[in-house]
């Protein structure tokens, strides 16, 4: 593995029975950067992580995490990341001391590091208040910050996180997203899956998975410009009929409503993308108020993981 990658994999593929859920993935997750994984539930997410920490072994392919080959060396490997899931996985039977103790005991941090170690994980994740407070009474945004905590004790190298902030408010959100900026700006490098739009647009790169394959992969800001689709907003007092109108009428690629607005869009081959919305409309009679603007991460979405339709031909 070239010393700039913490995880490269090639052909990664994982069947269960019939069902293909990780589809010859090939992947470059550069070191020190957060990369994340952008899709919807069933696209291989949580699957693809399992098979980077050893917790599944790949059907075909292989993959190398840290230079360890998984899941030859996933024992060696253990060391050296942490991992984090969707459901709060530490014992709610015991307190927030007690489960950094014994996360500590099982990482085999000698005896004399060890109180001070889980003391500045508990002062690190803004829970000195509550160390006696059994898990199993915490909000959903103080178990996410004591997973992360328990998950970061050992001072891994690559830390692995499994959709882990959907079930807390936005402010907890955001401030998750504060830390893994301070951990990545520290020389962790973080792979994070999510379904949230704004949360894939804060890494430095994302992949965007659909049935087990990626479908795109870059930063959002190269993700947008090599997107081959212009984007055209409409704001009508009827949206739902403008979107009846539009969709799947060539050059229409996609139509996407925002409340009363519609992003729609156009092949980029289109000389005046708004001027041909504007005219399908008209034609409908429907009137409305149509510009062009900026691609954004959901459009990128909508075009990588589109159904291949045929559009109607427009004879306008």
């Amino acid at each position: 593995m070239a010393d700039d990658y913490a995880i490269e994999a090639h052909g990664l593929t994982r069947r269960f029975g019939e069902l293909t859920a990780v589809d010859h993935l090939d992947l470059r997750v550069p070191s020190g950067e957060i990369y994340g994984f952008l899709g919807p539930n069933g696209s291989g997410k949580s699957t693809t992580i399992r098979l980077l920490c050893g917790l599944l072994t790949p059907s075909e392919g292989e993959a190398r995490v840290l230079g360890r080959r998984v899941p030859g060396e996933a024992e060696a490997l253990k060391q050296e990341i942490g991992y984090m899931t969707q459901r709060f996985s530490l014992y709610e039977d015991l307190d927030v001391r007690e489960n950094l103790t014994f996360i500590a005991n099982i990482y085999g941090i000698p005896r004399r590091e060890l109180r001070a170690r889980v003391e500045g994980q508990l002062a690190r994740y803004h829970l000195s208040d509550r160390p006696r407070q059994r898990a199993g009474t915490l909000s959903g945004g103080q178990k996410q910050r004591l997973a992360l905590a328990a998950a970061t004790l050992h001072r891994p190298r690559l830390l692995l996180l499994d959709e882990p902030t959907s079930a807390v408010d936005p402010q907890s959100r955001r401030d998750f997203w504060e830390t893994l900026f301070e951990l990545s700006a520290e020389g962790t490098t973080i792979l994070v899956s999510t379904h949230y739009m704004d949360e894939a647009e804060r890494c430095h790169r994302l992949a965007i998975l659909d049935h087990g394959a990626i479908v795109a992969d870059g930063a959002p800001r190269d993700l947008y410009e090599a997107m081959d689709a212009l984007v055209v907003e409409v704001e009508t007092a009827d949206p739902r009929a403008a979107r009846e109108v539009l969709l799947g009428r060539e050059p229409i690629l996609g139509v996407t409503q925002l409340g009363v607005r519609l992003r729609v869009l156009v092949e980029r081959s289109v000389a005046d993308a708004p001027d041909l919305v504007g005219r399908l409309l008209d034609g409908a009679r429907i009137r409305a108020s149509v510009t062009l603007t900026h691609p954004g991460l959901e459009d990128v979405f909508v075009m990588a993981t589109r159904d291949a339709r045929e559009p109607v031909p427009w004879e306008g």
